[in-house]
């Protein structure tokens, strides 16, 4: 039930009420034996023509005499060799048919179209319930509600409010509908309707009763589904080389391939023609590849990248995992109407381990993608709604209480990435100041507020690991009020609002910035971030530390003077790469932030360059050119850390690549810490390790090249051999004449000298 008051509850969790149940049962039968009655003409012209048969001759001279008396109550039925000549679809045969303005049978034919069904005169009715309970004094104006409401589906015949012995309602109502399609309208439109806090409508047809009724006491289990095998999802973790692998969409969309990160060339694992329609896109762990097609989407994985399974959900543009996995977000925004049920719903949530449809959600604003954030567990997803800031929890996803946060005014919100916590921003409303919110789930309670004033804007940026959270501000700058005493705004500032989500009472640190910021991106591990800011050529890139117990972050080290538009951090922290990406020349600057003084390791380009993308460990990041950005000079590079240049990659209509993502590693803080200690002394091994596999790769390129070149030896000496033994028939062919050495040994020899101009030199003599 989804209501506190009595009634049905055939959508909602818990087991219906039987008293409710035998009310729907009586009005089932009378509206059965309602139809019987309406069609009750049938039986007795059959009852008619058996009881002549019985009664002979006698009873059908008395029904003539009747007859000729004009008796109202005479007998109407046919005679026995009457023969109906006219079908169901109000066909008439041709030996009756005259010509007429409109013909019998076009008459008969709309009638009997109309004529009344077995279920009719149910489908009419539906049962509504979670109504509040009043009583007889407030009865009119709850039927004028509930009218008012179900009316917009279409004619209302008959509305009907079962009442106790108290004259009270039940909290359920039945509606009849002057025609089926209403009735389906109603209970599509208002099922899972909230009418207040404290109602839901729970909107059923009437002829699904009889499915409800049949249900049998004894509940049998279902039949488990077989298992099914798609190997191991997981296996490229096992690579004793950790290769990673990543998917390059190439020839516009034709052709995608899944390719190992090997040295020193990359290895092709899968390739396919039209693998997916429009682009790819990793789970966030990596166990999934999803593929985009009209019908739906396609998660594959495996050793052979085997179909795991599929989503039906048409015209799909944009789908979204959650963290962990269990859950993936469809979203069609030009979806149409499911074949068998017959509901549209853009937004829809799947079980991504059996591929089950969860639930289905509109979309009543304009919001950028994606649409749900999930909390870093998988329990809760939220979104902006019109009205505030609806939070549903799983499995169960239903609202979190019954009720979304009431919050006028909010424009966006942001989860934490290690906590179930919400960050949300509203905007200003007359005097009342924008605000920055912390909000603990599932206990709904605020834990920092933060007042901003002279708001235009605010972007909210977490850093990976959850230990800060950055609020970048765009403020107004205020001028001298005029002669009409108004406040004039001069331009914008900015601020970078940093809250330290591990301090007691999270303290808020503040960056304010006079130039236009172009970008922020905070190190994932560890506690610094940068700024690009500035207007062309005037570009400058700051890197800030934030210490705890600071009141203002550090600024380490400020390079003036870039082109550069976008900050690319690695996975694991300490290495950036700072780029001007697509309008911009591509320049590319390498920079190491681990050292004390933070330097640019290495400065390359890679022109028109309009994506980067670092692997998962943070030894190789690419550069690539995309077609969807770019027509010529389509392709990626493979660079180390470092910036030093390994593999150039020229793809036709190259369009697009991601690295395959890894899990979050096992090992503890501790454990990593000893790694750390002893890297010098694993380095060595994987050296040795590295040396030996290029030897051995060198080795495996000599003896290919020496197979190669013997080969050809032997079939060369092979042909020499077949031209020596077909001399004889060509001295015959050509009348004795040996064209083999017809010129051999030629001297005659003509030289010729070509002459360039290379430079030239003016000097001038004084006289």
């Amino acid at each position: 039930m989804k209501c506190d008051s009595g009634g049905i509850s055939w959508g909602g969790t818990r087991s219906p009420d039987f008293s409710v149940l035998t009310e729907v049962s009586r009005i089932y039968a009378l509206t059965r034996a309602a139809f019987s009655e309406r069609n009750g003409e049938n039986s007795s012209r059959n009852f008619s023509i058996m009881a002549k048969k019985r009664e002979g001759e006698k009873n059908r001279s008395d029904d003539q005499g009747s007859n000729e008396k004009g008796d109202d109550d005479g007998n109407f039925s046919d005679p026995d060799d009457y023969v109906d000549n006219i079908s169901d679809e109000g066909k008439v045969s041709k030996k009756f048919q005259r010509p007429r303005k409109r013909r019998v049978s076009e008459l008969l034919g709309d009638l009997l179209r109309k004529r009344p069904s077995e279920t009719s005169g149910v489908e009419t009715l539906v049962a509504v319930d979670g109504i509040p309970v009043v009583d007889a004094t407030r009865l009119p104006k709850l039927q004028g509600v509930i009218n008012n409401y179900f009316s917009s589906c279409g004619p209302v015949a008959n509305l009907h409010f079962p009442k106790d012995e108290a004259g009270k309602t039940k909290g359920y109502a039945f509606i009849e509908f002057k025609d089926p399609a209403s009735a389906a309208e109603a209970v599509k439109k208002f099922d899972g309707h909230k009418l207040d806090k404290q109602h839901t409508f729970l909107v059923n047809h009437l002829v699904d009763f009889e499915k409800y009724e049949k249900v049998p006491e004894k509940w049998d289990p279902p039949a488990p589904r077989p298992y099914e095998d798609h190997g191991n999802l997981r296996y490229w973790l096992e690579d004793p080389d950790c290769y990673d692998q990543y998917s390059v969409i190439y020839e516009g969309g034709e052709r995608t391939g899944v390719f190992w990160n090997s040295v020193p060339e990359s290895t092709l694992i899968q390739e396919r023609s039209r693998w997916t329609e429009t682009y790819v896109e990793w789970s966030p762990m990596g166990t999934y590849l999803a593929t985009f097609h009209r019908m739906g989407v396609a998660l594959w994985g495996g050793v052979k990248f085997l179909q795991v399974v599929k989503f039906e959900h048409c015209n799909v543009q944009f789908i979204h995992f959650s963290p962990n996995e269990n859950y993936v977000v469809t979203f069609a925004p030009h979806t149409r109407a499911h074949p068998t049920t017959g509901e549209e719903h853009p937004l829809i949530v799947w079980d991504v381990r059996t591929g089950l449809r969860k639930r289905g959600f509109q979309v009543e604003m304009q919001t950028p993608w994606p649409i749900f954030k999930w909390s870093h567990d998988d329990k809760y997803f939220a979104r902006c709604t019109p009205e505030g800031l609806s939070v549903y929890e799983t499995p169960s996803f239903g609202l979190l209480d019954k009720k979304s946060f009431k919050i006028n005014g909010i424009r966006d919100f942001s989860w934490s990435p290690s906590a179930n916590i919400i960050a949300y921003w509203v905007a200003e409303d007359r005097e009342i100041p924008a605000r920055v919110t912390l909000v603990s789930i599932p206990s709904r309670t605020e834990v920092r507020v933060k007042n901003l004033f002279s708001v235009a804007d605010c972007k909210m940026h977490w850093q990976k690991s959850g230990d800060y959270l950055c609020v970048k501000v765009d403020r107004y700058a205020k001028a001298k009020k005029d002669n009409k005493d108004e406040m004039k705004y001069s331009g914008m500032f900015y601020n970078f609002e940093v809250f330290h989500m591990r301090e007691k009472q999270i303290p808020v640190d503040n960056v304010e910035v006079k130039e236009p910021v172009l970008a922020f991106a905070w190190e994932p591990v560890g506690n610094k971030f940068a700024i690009i800011h500035g207007e062309n050529p005037a570009i400058n890139v700051s890197f800030y530390q934030v210490k705890p117990g600071q009141t203002t972050p550090v600024l380490l080290k400020k390079f003036e003077r870039k082109t550069c538009n976008t900050i690319s951090w690695s996975p694991q922290g300490q290495f950036c790469v700072v780029a001007g990406l697509k309008g911009m020349s591509g320049a590319l600057d390498f920079i190491d932030t681990g050292s004390k003084e933070i330097n640019i390791m290495a400065s390359a380009e890679h022109f028109m360059v309009s994506d980067i993308e670092w692997d998962p460990t943070g030894r190789y990041v690419v550069t690539a050119v995309s077609f969807w950005f770019t027509k010529v000079d389509t392709g990626y590079w493979l660079w180390t850390f470092q910036g030093k240049l390994l593999q150039k990659h020229a793809k036709d209509k190259f369009c697009q690549l991601c690295w395959r993502p890894r899990p979050p590693c096992l090992l503890s803080a501790e454990q990593i810490k000893e790694i750390k200690k002893n890297l010098k002394k694993f380095s060595a091994d994987f050296e040795v390790k590295d040396r030996m596999k290029q030897s051995k790769e060198s080795k495996e390129l000599l003896e290919k090249r020496s197979r190669l070149n013997r080969d050809f030896q032997e079939y060369r000496a092979k042909r020499q051999k077949d031209w020596q033994e077909q001399r004889k028939a060509r001295l015959a062919m050509r009348d004795g004449v040996d064209t083999d050495t017809l010129d051999a040994g030629n001297a005659v020899m003509e030289e010729e000298t070509i002459e360039y101009l290379v430079k030239e030199d003016i000097i001038v003599l004084e006289e």
